[in-house]
């Protein structure tokens, strides 16, 4: 291949020399490799076909039992400054950043081939775009590169003879865990990754480039990079935007694809998918909020999925899908717990061990089999619900934006802020509460601004003061909302009964964004009236309603010691507007307390 991009050019040899591959093999893209490649990938025992009538195109995948997740204690910002980085981030100076990473990079592939994949963030061409070239020697890694983003020649003709890239180096080299690194070098566009071939430590499109880089360079640049979905809802012909951020296990990837309740039926919604994990959002001409999707594709948790939690995921796994770390049935078939069906009467676990219903360890615990992390990796153009806009380079407009956590009893179903800096305070204060899934004490509170705790490139004390620029930088700005779907009640059960029910919230939210809806004041924000949202069809109990929106003050106020522990830890990189906000919601709670 000629490769005109003198130096990217360079950049591959020098890593050549490093790496030391037996050969390197530039990928096109196109349909004919992507099936060699999956070819040489089941040849070499990286990947098994499962049953191509039940599942055509699709694979499973295993990696490494100690290989099944990100990394957050390995993952590093290497800025110069080490308070660029700040305080939620690992950081290790940049030079010494390279030279561990050298160490363990060298000779790491020989005997084996490295793989360069030009890869675009979002449609190649967009303005919202971004170039990376992954440099790998995992044909896992490749396959799913060309699946989670637009890769190959076209890229390179976009790139041109001097166009900028994210230089991406990722090696499986040893596997060894206590020589896996993911490193993050803003300053310089580039990401080294080694010892772990997990999707979010590998496939360095995403988290590392749609987030921790290309967060900084939005910083610089003037726009936003979210971990948040884009949904499209539409009625009557017209289609509004919304974007949403929620912490894990608060039900984003079935928000981004629900599917409209049957007591909304009559009013003839239809839910659009733009994207179900990262928005990169830019200011338009008409004064907007405008945000692309720049994935391909979902790389989605497996356990739990079904078809009544997500069923347009379940349609879109049916084919042209590898399986990760899944149950492998005997009869080439794939499963995971909380799934669809009964378990197939044996098969092989994602420990690679052989796996029957029942089976229980020496302690007479349930051995899984399918791991809590497992993965799908399928093409979004198969989401039934993929938005006709999904790859429009201009983005779509956004009306509103939502964050939410998880919280049994503090935070109201959905309450809206008074303004963009009360909403950035909003975002700022996130929490969830660990479930038993979780590692930590169950119910204990874990912050997590925006959603952006593993995910945010630069210092959180500057990225809080660069939501609060966007404000003043967006002529009309979306108004910005918290939901809260998992309060309970004083029996300890649910009260609101979430999934597709969920589009009642959106539909008041979207409303208010309109300038319509009724809503009552609080000291932390809106609340619906109880009559403003459309509960036609739902059963709930006797007074849910008045509990789902209850502003409890009290309860608020203490709130108000936590979030202020946790804003202390940025110290002067604090915008002062934020304290500002958390000392006027203070305000507001005493005097209804006074009241």
């Amino acid at each position: 291949m000629d490769i005109t991009h003198a130096k990217l050019k360079a950049w591959v040899d020098e890593n050549a020399r490093l790496c030391r591959p037996d050969q390197v093999y530039w990928v096109d893209g196109s349909e004919a490799e992507r099936a060699r490649l999956q070819k040489r990938a089941v040849a070499r025992g990286f990947l098994t076909p499962l049953d191509q009538e039940r599942f055509p195109g699709s694979y499973y995948g295993r990696s490494d039992r100690n290989d099944v997740a990100r990394t957050e204690h390995q993952t590093f910002i290497c800025s110069r400054d080490k308070a660029d980085a700040g305080p939620t981030n690992n950081w290790l100076p940049p030079q010494e950043g390279y030279a561990k990473s050298a160490e363990i990079l060298k000779d790491s592939m020989a005997g084996r081939t490295m793989y360069v994949v030009p890869f675009s963030m979002g449609p190649v061409g967009s303005p919202f775009s971004k170039i990376g070239v992954e440099i790998t020697d995992s044909l896992y890694v490749v396959l799913n590169m060309l699946i989670m983003t637009r890769a190959g020649d076209k890229v390179l003709k976009q790139l041109g003879r001097d166009g900028a890239f994210t230089k991406c180096l990722h090696s499986r080299a040893d596997l060894n865990p206590d020589r896996r690194l993911i490193l993050h070098f803003p300053e310089d566009d580039a990401i080294v990754s080694v010892g772990s071939a997990y999707g979010g430590n590998a496939l360095l499109g995403k988290k590392c480039l749609a987030l921790r880089i290309a967060s900084w360079q939005a910083r610089q640049e003037g726009w936003l990079a979210e971990h948040m979905l884009i949904l499209g809802v539409e009625k009557d012909g017209r289609t509004e935007y919304v974007t949403a951020a929620f912490p894990s296990a608060c039900g984003k990837t079935n928000l981004a694809m629900l599917i409209p309740p049957q007591g909304l039926k009559a009013k003839g919604y239809k839910i659009w998918t733009v994207g179900d994990d990262i928005a990169w959002l830019r200011v338009g001409p008409d004064g907007r909020l405008w945000a692309c999707n720049p994935e391909a594709g979902f790389f989605g948790v497996a356990p739990g999925t079904n078809s009544k939690t997500n069923p347009n995921a379940m349609l879109t796994m049916r084919r042209n899908t590898i399986f990760t770390n899944v149950l492998l049935g005997d009869d080439l078939g794939v499963w995971w717990e909380d799934g669809e069906g009964a378990p197939p009467a044996s098969g092989v676990n994602w420990e690679g061990k052989p796996w029957r219903p029942g089976l229980k360890d020496v302690e007479g615990k349930p051995v899984l089999g399918a791991h809590p992390n497992s993965r799908f990796t399928a093409p979004a153009a198969q989401c039934p619900s993929i938005s006709p806009k999904w790859e429009d380079p201009e983005g779509v407009p956004i009306s509103a934006m939502i964050f939410g956590g998880r919280r049994q009893r503090l935070a109201p179903l959905v309450f809206e802020s008074l303004d963009w800096s009360h909403g950035v305070y909003v975002g700022a204060s996130v929490a969830s509460e660990r479930t038993a899934a979780a590692v930590g004490k169950v119910g204990e509170v874990r912050r997590d601004p925006m959603a952006m705790i593993p995910f945010c490139g630069y210092n959180m004390g500057d990225y809080f003061g660069h939501w609060l620029e966007m404000g003043r930088r967006i002529p009309k700005p979306p108004k910005i909302f918290h939901v809260n779907w998992f309060r309970k009640g004083a029996d300890g059960k649910f009260l609101w009964p979430g999934y597709g029910e969920n589009l009642r919230v959106v539909e008041w939210i979207l409303s208010r964004a309109r300038g319509e809806g009724k809503a009552k004041e609080t000291p932390i924000g809106r609340v619906p009236t109880p009559d403003a949202l459309d509960l036609t069809g739902l059963s709930l109990a006797p007074g849910a309603v008045e509990q789902l929106l209850d502003v409890r003050p009290e309860d608020w106020t203490a709130e108000l010691q936590d979030v202020r522990r946790f804003f202390d830890q940025f110290g002067d990189r604090l915008p002062a507007e934020m304290r500002r906000q958390l000392d006027a919601l203070s305000g507001r709670l005493k005097s209804k307390v006074a009241a």
